[in-house]
């Protein structure tokens, strides 16, 4: 398992397994629609001799001595370059490496979650959506804000996972008392946006959220 992981990080690296490296081998196969192995292997070399010649990829005298000097190729690669780099490695390499890991991108991850959302909020909603002053955000638990004539109302945005998905509504009670403040000072209601990665994507988890700020601009504006 470890030789196949090293095998595929220095192919892929250095791109032998493209295109313009092997041919465009998924486009082969389906023009080949093969039923056995040795179907394919003998449809792909054909294919191969002429994706040589046609580049000038010489002085390969048959497709199958190409395919070997692609392993060469990688060999060396891993074995020199590869090699060297990791010679090069030290034990506080490391350690700052897991530190940035946990740390610094865990946070920038965090950030553009939350940056994500926002911009989709805006869009949905079609009003300006402000980064909260640092003093609403201490004092109210507020990230964002909706300017409504004097009043406003604030939005935080809460980055959750699918386990966290249950504790939902104590995340809601233990802001509440934060979020009735800025009520009354404020003049507008607090709605705690909550976003979740789902097939890689950041998506808004309580949607119905977006219809129940839009009801809130509404009412403001009626004021």
């Amino acid at each position: 398992m470890a030789k196949e992981w090293i095998l595929n990080v220095a192919t892929n690296r250095w791109g032998l397994n493209k295109k313009n490296s092997v041919g465009p081998v998924s486009l082969w196969i389906r023009e080949c629609n093969p039923k056995e192995i040795h179907e394919w292997e003998r449809f792909y070399y054909e294919k191969l001799a002429d994706f040589i010649s046609k580049r000038g990829f010489s002085p390969y005298k048959s497709p199958q001595e190409y395919i070997e000097e692609l392993g060469r190729k990688l060999y060396i690669k891993i074995t020199e370059i590869i090699q060297a780099e990791i010679d090069d490695v030290t034990e506080d390499d490391c350690i700052q490496y897991i530190r940035e890991l946990v740390i610094d991108r865990t946070f920038d991850g965090y950030q553009t979650e939350i940056k994500t959302i926002y911009g989709r909020l805006q869009k949905e909603l079609g009003v300006e959506i402000k980064p909260a002053p640092d003093r609403w955000d201490r004092t109210y638990n507020v990230d964002f804000y909706i300017q409504i004539g004097t009043r406003y109302i604030g939005l935080q945005i809460k980055p959750i996972t699918y386990e966290q998905t249950p504790e939902v509504y104590r995340w809601k009670k233990w802001l509440s008392r934060t979020h009735k403040k800025f009520e009354e000072e404020q003049g507008g209601k607090v709605f705690v946006v909550f976003s979740i990665k789902r097939d890689r994507k950041k998506e808004i988890y309580n949607h119905e959220v977006v219809d129940e700020i839009r009801d809130a601009i509404k009412e403001l504006r009626k004021r």
